[in-house]
């Protein structure tokens, strides 16, 4: 179950496939329109499908190494179980869609727009949502190493019971950004956490970096 802001459980958005054609083709194309198509244990290795566009797709177990998507549409497509060292996404946009399993090492999604996207159980090494913009976006159950949101929007974001070794939102706009389900080790740019939703727990954790943030000296008793 997925949660608003306000602390109440919904249902995750359901994504409805149509009948689906599979994708027989040796190689993915620049600027292809894929619809309705099904790519089921596929290697995609050092591929370029850069402004393609994907509409009502389903990704089952394929491998994505060095796969560029870079301006790319999804939407409401589905990706379950792909794999793969490194992924660029970079300006690409996603609506409706879900990420469902897998592990990615690094995911690059620099300049990219997220809006109404669930990933649920996915391993990610790192992600790179710098000067991204994400709207109604849900982590859950997710092993991220590092997420750069540096300069970036976020507004209706939640992670719920995820875990991120290190989250950098240096110069990000944050609104209803919901923290309060990541398990964080490490915070960069407490400064921009105007917009967020914490835990009780994480702003113990938080109190020191916040009073240096405001040049407050704390002393022991």
């Amino acid at each position: 179950m997925a949660r608003t802001n306000g602390g109440k459980a919904r249902p995750a958005r359901q994504i409805s496939l149509p009948e689906l054609t599979a994708f027989d083709a040796e190689r993915l194309e620049i600027g292809r329109d894929y619809d309705a198509m099904a790519f089921v244990e596929r290697d995609f290795t050092d591929q370029d499908a850069s402004d393609a566009r994907f509409l009502e797709c389903r990704l089952v177990r394929c491998c994505v190494e060095g796969l560029s998507m870079r301006r790319a549409r999804v939407l409401g497509c589905l990706l379950a179980e792909v794999h793969g060292a490194s992924v660029d996404f970079s300006d690409s946009v996603w609506r409706d869609s879900q990420m469902t399993g897998g592990r990615l090492g690094a995911m690059t999604l620099a300049g990219a727009t997220w809006a109404g996207i669930r990933l649920r159980g996915v391993k990610l090494g790192f992600v790179n949502l710098a000067a991204a913009r994400l709207e109604d976006v849900v982590f859950e159950d997710c092993e991220i190493g590092g997420l750069d949101a540096s300069a970036a929007r976020l507004s209706s974001v939640a992670f719920i019971d995820c875990s991120v070794q290190e989250l950098n939102v240096d110069e990000a706009t944050l609104s209803k950004v919901d923290l309060s389900g990541a398990r964080l080790r490490t915070l960069v740019g407490i400064e921009s956490l105007r917009g967020a939703i914490v835990s009780h727990e994480q702003l113990l954790d938080l109190a020191p970096q916040l009073a240096a943030q405001l040049g407050v000296e704390v002393r022991r008793d």
